[in-house]
């Protein structure tokens, strides 16, 4: 039997749920999160769209097929999805202390350990993710037993852009196109998008100012937080649009497109997090399954006369897509890369 310590999950509301602890000891805190993907951890784990956040898993088991190798081809990590996990916490009802899977490195366990980051297993994540879905997303902090307490912490407060961008230019590729990349939290396979259509990627820091620099095309990466924070990419993504080269938003680009474009966002009660979210292109009934990890969402009735919606959820109704209806300009909520929606890649590589 292992021994483990007693760990408590405590809310801003005052609702608690008590577990035990797994990978690091250490108390934490954050907002807490839920994702209903059945697979995923480990991409989940380390997208920057979950910086400073406690992350439940609504699927029961945890740590099953344990963790991938830490490996880099071409200077990017090949099985994950940037270079370290960004979540705070991680929050399910089982964890597997066995493992087995071809392409795995380590248990769950051993890599949070790593990377400092605790776990929580023995908890109802049923009752708490719907105490989460009826009352909204919440702050929250884990509590180890014998530890001291710790203050609970608002990420919507930070500029998690910045915290989680890159601080140096990178280059990947060749081609003939050049696409800058601004990175506000990217996931790696964007790059590779680009890269394996045959286009030469200039990945840029959040604050960087890519005007300077000849491009044939913009793209605004997903990413965490609240965009309105990230008032440096804001600004410079609105001297590009001036240019009217073309421009694909991602995630939290999607966001940033409407605000430069004078729209404004809100903020949903739980999120979107998970892959299997539907979402529908306007003026048609062709719908399509994607992965989505967000809390903001664009008010679609505050965007001017020249943008429409793209796509629409089909879960709730809210946004998940916006394009200007004369000029190259598009972006989608949800990660084009690891759906059946690639193909809006390829349409914006055919504008470069």
């Amino acid at each position: 039997m292992r021994e483990t310590r007693k760990a408590t999950l405590i809310l801003e509301d005052g609702t608690t749920f008590e577990g035990k602890i797994f990978g690091y000891e250490a108390s934490t805190s954050g907002e807490v999160v839920f994702n209903t993907a059945m697979t995923g951890y480990p991409e989940n784990l380390t997208a920057p769209s979950n910086e400073g956040q406690i992350l439940i898993t609504t699927y029961p088991i945890l740590g099953n097929y344990g963790a991938p190798p830490r490996g880099k081809k071409e200077s990017l990590e090949e099985l994950i999805q940037s270079g370290q996990i960004h979540a705070k916490a991680i929050i399910t009802q089982d964890y597997s202390c066995e493992y087995s899977h071809w392409q795995a490195a380590s248990s769950l366990e051993q890599w949070l350990l790593e990377e400092k980051i605790p776990g929580i297993y023995g908890i109802d994540t049923r009752a708490l993710t719907k105490h989460l879905r009826e009352n909204g997303t919440m702050l929250g902090k884990i509590v180890i037993e014998g530890d001291d307490n710790v203050e609970f912490y608002n990420p919507d407060g930070e500029n998690l852009v910045g915290k989680v961008s890159h601080k140096e230019v990178e280059e990947y590729g060749a081609g003939e196109k050049t696409v800058v990349v601004v990175d506000c939290g990217t996931r790696y396979d964007i790059i590779k998008s680009m890269t394996n259509r045959g286009v030469k990627v200039v990945f840029v820091p959040w604050d960087y100012d890519f005007n300077t620099i000849p491009y044939d095309g913009l793209i605004i990466s997903d990413g965490p937080g609240n965009p309105e924070q990230a008032e440096a990419t804001l600004n410079n993504l609105r001297k590009a649009m001036e240019t009217e080269k073309p421009i694909f938003g991602i995630g939290i680009g999607n966001l940033m497109l409407s605000i430069a474009a004078g729209g404004t966002i809100n903020k949903l009660k739980s999120g979107h997090r998970t892959h299997n979210q539907p979402v529908r292109l306007c003026g048609t009934n062709s719908c399509y399954i994607t992965s989505q990890s967000h809390s903001f969402v664009i008010e679609a009735s505050t965007l001017p006369a020249d943008w429409e919606e793209w796509f629409i959820n089909m879960n709730d109704g809210s946004n998940e897509g916006i394009r200007h209806k004369s000029k190259p300009f598009a972006a989608v909520q949800f990660g084009p890369d690891d759906s059946d929606t690639e193909f809006l890649l390829d349409e914006f590589v055919a504008k470069l």
